[in-house]
């Protein structure tokens, strides 16, 4: 008598270790001064929030923990600014918070800071890198792809909905005109886009045990990059900041309706030149 024995490989793989990718930003209710040196922006009296874009990373993140395990460090690069951000990161349920700061890392274009990030990431064995996709000031959307790059990953950009199982992903992400689906296998970085979840806001009993945690920090020697960053070492420096120019004054149309209408058809016409 022959018996026949089925075995089925169950090929669920528990996320253990997750990196987010955090910026600190002034708050977009700031009303931004350019400093003396016309290079930086002022920084006295600014509140430094997470970029709206990361939350959205780092609620992706947090969600996958919810369900497969595992822990989470949050990465920033910056000075004093960062410590705040990075402790709202740890309220909302993150592990661990890495500060990366040094003097030499001041003004960083976006190859240098997706080099740097790399230098942070790439020895910890991470399952999953999350990013904004785009950190908002800048707006260069490029430190995600770079960051991909040089940590030899896939990647998934602006993903507005992302599935996981096991050692595979499916993410959904915005293209123009339409939505594309990529799948591939972790590790990987995936860039977060608007819609891809809703952020949660930290809890009380959160933000009380975040003032507890050790915030780690690591500077150019202990990344084992000194020198590299330097300024006269980078491709791209900022020149100059300026505001944009003020906006004129709006003009009152007096009279009936019919007139304003023939009034204002004049203006677009003739000051405004669009039409």
């Amino acid at each position: 008598m022959l018996v026949k024995i089925t075995l089925r490989t169950v090929l669920e793989v528990t996320l253990v270790k997750i990196a987010v990718c955090v910026k600190s930003v002034p708050d977009t209710e700031t009303k931004i001064r350019i400093a003396a040196d016309n290079v930086n922006i002022e920084r006295s009296d600014v509140r430094f929030i997470i970029s709206p874009y990361d939350e959205f990373a780092i609620e992706e993140a947090l969600k996958l923990k919810e369900k497969h395990g595992g822990e989470i460090t949050a990465f920033s690069i910056g000075g004093d600014e960062v410590v705040e951000v990075l402790r709202d990161t740890l309220a909302r349920g993150v592990d661990n918070a890495v500060h990366i700061k040094d003097a030499e890392f001041d003004n960083l274009d976006t190859l240098s800071t997706a080099k740097l990030l790399a230098a942070a990431i790439a020895s910890g064995g991470f399952d999953a890198v999350f990013c904004g996709q785009q950190g908002v000031g800048g707006d260069n959307n490029q430190v995600p792809s770079m960051l991909a790059e040089l940590l030899n990953l896939p990647q998934a950009t602006a993903v507005v909905k992302l599935e996981i199982e096991g050692s595979k992903f499916k993410a959904e992400r915005e293209i123009e005109g339409a939505h594309e689906i990529v799948e591939g296998s972790l590790p990987a970085l995936i860039s977060a886009q608007k819609g891809l979840n809703e952020p949660r806001y930290p809890s009380i009993k959160g933000v009380m045990a975040a003032r507890r945690k050790e915030i780690a920090v690591k500077d150019a020697a202990a990344l084992g990059v000194a020198g590299q960053f330097a300024a006269d070492k980078r491709k791209v420096r900022c020149v100059e900041l300026t505001l944009p120019p003020p906006r004129p004054q709006g003009k009152m149309i007096e009279g009936e309706p019919e007139e304003q209408a023939k009034t204002l058809a004049k203006l677009l016409r003739e000051e405004a030149k669009v039409i």
